[in-house]
């Protein structure tokens, strides 16, 4: 049977991890053995009543303190068992079907290191936002290649799914970035096989907080982002270049939409 390890990282997420359980849970209902590993940095509210909710002889809680995000997925992925893995973070979630849908894709094009998807953007209501974001996302899927990934990140990681042997070839992920971490395993990712995208509908959504890693830092993300690309590509390819412009043009989108919502939120 198709093995796949979804890592939870978390601390203190009580407000939407239930969400997000559920969700994952309810992957198990396509005949897919779904591994879930919740690596919680040491949550002081409900989060533990909340996975022994939807406690599973294939769930772990690993409750141990961790610098970040990155380092707690990183734990997870050393010690996953799936075939196929990938990580949600605890606000975000899964459409139904979607783990399945992922597999089917990756077994359809076994050269390919992962697949990716439709990923909205949802408020702390769960309304769809940002929604010109999530259009130029997959304006690029077309032209998916190793250089446009390079040139701008269109990739939602919520909604990614790769192979083990891409992952054990790529290496686990960078501790040392802020917020890029994601991107810059999506681009050393690529190098094993690239991306197959899988269409609609969604595989995942994004949850975007003021709170957030986005929400509070996308400057620095952003800045990381590019540096990530930088020394993946070189500092003259084209690509890179590109990628130098079209950063100070997300930077104030990201922007003008913080200070949008700061003024609605005030109101």
């Amino acid at each position: 049977m198709r093995r796949i390890t979804v890592i939870t990282p978390c601390l203190n997420s009580e407000r939407y991890i239930e969400h997000t359980l559920r969700t994952v849970a309810m992957q198990r209902e396509d005949g897919i053995e779904v591994e879930h590993l919740v690596i919680d940095g040491g949550s002081t509210d409900g989060t533990s009543d909340l996975v022994t909710k939807y406690q599973h002889p294939d769930t772990q809680h690993i409750i141990s303190k961790d610098g970040g995000p990155a380092e707690a997925i990183n734990k997870g992925l050393k010690i996953a068992t799936g075939d196929y893995l990938c990580w949600l973070n605890s606000d975000d979630f899964y459409e139904p079907h979607a783990l399945v849908r992922a597999i089917e894709a990756l077994e359809k094009h076994p050269h390919k290191a992962f697949c990716f998807g439709h990923c909205p953007i949802i408020n702390e209501d769960g309304v769809e936002i940002r929604k010109a974001i999530t259009w130029v996302k997959e304006l690029c899927y077309p032209l998916s290649s190793r250089p446009i990934i390079r040139t701008v990140n269109y990739i939602s990681q919520p909604a990614m799914i790769f192979r083990r042997s891409a992952f054990e070839k790529t290496g686990l992920l960078r501790t040392d970035l802020h917020a890029a971490w994601d991107y810059d395993f999506t681009l050393r990712l690529w190098a094993y096989g690239g991306g197959v995208r899988v269409h609609r509908p969604a595989l995942a959504y994004f949850r975007w907080t003021p709170q957030s890693i986005s929400g509070q830092g996308y400057e620095r993300q952003f800045a990381e982002e590019f540096e990530c690309a930088r020394e993946n590509a070189g500092d003259w390819a084209l690509s890179t270049l590109l990628h130098r412009v079209f950063r100070w043009g997300i930077v104030f989108c990201y922007g003008h939409m913080t200070r949008r919502l700061s003024n609605e939120s005030r109101r």
